[in-house]
């Protein structure tokens, strides 16, 4: 880690010392390197499985949120680091930066990534509309949740005053959903279905919260993610 900071820092200097790059690049360089300090968090097991219940969590690291997100909501370790850069590069081949993830190679992997990496296992995601209120939700349709919301930064056991977006699922296991943010200690009981509809409406409540169903496609397909008393949009 302190490595890739001093080389970036080595890269700035020498920069300005030969006079070739532009002030523009040299700015990139300090701009990539904040970076990469604000989203560093402390190194952990990348997949644990909890005792009670057996309930599958994948810790956080660096950037891959996503990632975790995705094997929680899956309940196993199905995607990397490695297959979601592959997927970056296929959903833009000619791009010299990729725009689906950190141009330091840490993460940060977009919607696109996550939609593309459900469809290979014949899943869906569909976006739910915060207008729409939660008890409209058919939850015996929905596979697991993915959310998308505001989440301090720390910078190893230093939480800083910043707030990035943030990917972390909920799933159900043995009868009782779980919040399986991949930045907690351990997988945190949401309870039944009443309960759940109580913490995504409050997850949902931020300006910035944004939430995903994960759907099987013939779900997806034909809307019955959604009660049917309510007309679909």
């Amino acid at each position: 880690m302190h490595s890739i900071l001093i080389c970036g820092i080595s890269t700035c200097f020498n920069v300005v010392c030969r006079g070739v790059e532009t002030v523009n690049i040299l700015l990139t360089h300090i701009y990539c390197i904040i970076r990469l300090l604000y989203s560093v968090e402390l190194p952990s097991a990348s997949g644990v499985i909890m005792s009670e219940g057996e309930v599958f969590h994948e810790k956080q690291k660096l950037e891959l949120c996503a990632i975790h997100a995705l094997n929680n909501v899956l309940q196993e370790r199905v995607f990397t680091k490695e297959s979601a850069d592959d997927i970056c590069k296929r959903l833009a081949p000619q791009c010299v930066v990729n725009p689906h993830r950190s141009m330091l190679g840490t993460g940060n992997y977009d919607v696109n990534v996550i939609m593309a990496a459900l469809q290979s296992r014949e899943l869906a995601a569909v976006w739910w509309d915060k207008r729409r209120a939660v008890q409209n939700l058919c939850v015996s349709k929905v596979h697991g949740f993915i959310l998308n919301v505001p989440s301090r930064v720390s910078l190893g056991l230093v939480s800083l005053p910043l707030r990035r977006r943030h990917w972390l699922a909920v799933r159900q296991v043995n009868g009782q959903y779980y919040n399986l943010d991949s930045k907690l200690k351990s997988p945190i009981c949401i309870g039944n279905e009443a309960e759940l509809r109580v913490f995504l409406s409050e997850q949902l409540s931020q300006d910035v919260g944004e939430m995903l169903l994960v759907v099987r496609r013939e779900v997806e397909e034909d809307g019955t993610w959604l009660n049917s008393e309510e007309p679909q949009k």
